[in-house]
């Protein structure tokens, strides 16, 4: 499997710092190309929740460039390895960072959505509302919102339409760094050729269409990273001239 890969962030409209932060990686190894993303979308006063998507992120890239690669040159990977160095990020962070918070009289945190991309398999953990898409023949919400809307649809006290205009469409069930206890999903799946994995902080969906966001970032129609690239700010233009007033930040994975 081989990737084509690219991402847009943006401040938007209305706030002033972009409290999303994300990665991605992609590199060779003994088991062929691997492809790695991850977004977070962090939520406090003033910078603060800046401080916990990025802190976040960086635990995760310190995972995958020391330990995880380290792990595949040595055949060690495993599925429950790969838990267990997820879920240990998690918690630690979701300790510190609410330690943070308790000595500075704030409160901080972050959502988290991260695919691992290897072989034929993809792995997901997830925190939060940020979401990770499939763009095949038709737009797949892979993963589950961890949120006080999501739970209203669910529950069928609230109807998709209702939610999209509630003003607690932001509340979060759990997130990393405001949580007393946080319980990852973790996701497993079979990776398709041709389609596009997609993740993205809620800014980037509120306004916006699956079936504008296939017209633009769909597998027939992102052949290359500069049409990715292009699908990506295209969308998040369109977003911001809808008035979303949250940052936007979406990352895009194209298998090939």
């Amino acid at each position: 499997m081989d990737f084509l890969a690219t991402y847009n962030t943006d401040i938007g409209i209305k706030k002033s710092t972009n409290q999303d932060s994300l990665a991605i990686r992609i590199i060779d190894t003994p088991m062929g190309k691997i492809a790695f993303s991850i977004v977070c979308d962090g939520m406090g006063g003033l910078a603060k929740g800046e401080l916990a998507s990025k802190e976040l992120i960086m635990a995760f890239c310190e995972w995958f460039d020391k330990k995880f690669t380290k792990e595949i040159t040595q055949g060690e990977f495993n599925v429950s390895r790969l838990h267990s160095a997820w879920n240990e990020i998690i918690q630690e962070q979701n300790i510190r960072l609410g330690k943070y918070g308790a000595q500075n009289g704030i409160m901080l945190g972050t959502t988290v959505s991260a695919i691992l991309m290897i072989g034929e398999e993809y792995y997901i953990v997830h925190v939060g509302d940020s979401r990770i898409y499939e763009l095949s023949d038709k737009c797949r919400q892979i993963t589950n919102d961890q949120s006080f809307v999501a739970r209203e649809i669910a529950m069928g006290r609230m109807t998709e339409e209702q939610a999209k205009v509630d003003p607690r469409r932001s509340v979060l069930l759990q997130c990393v760094g405001a949580s007393n206890i946080v319980e990852p999903d973790f996701l497993k799946g079979t990776l398709k050729k041709n389609a596009v994995y997609l993740l993205c902080s809620d800014g980037f969906r509120h306004q916006i269409s699956d079936e504008e966001v296939m017209e633009k970032l769909g597998p027939n129609v992102s052949n290359t990273e500069g049409l990715l690239k292009f699908g990506c700010i295209y969308l998040t233009e369109v977003v911001k001239n809808r008035k979303e007033t949250d940052n936007i930040t979406v990352s895009v994975i194209k298998t090939i």
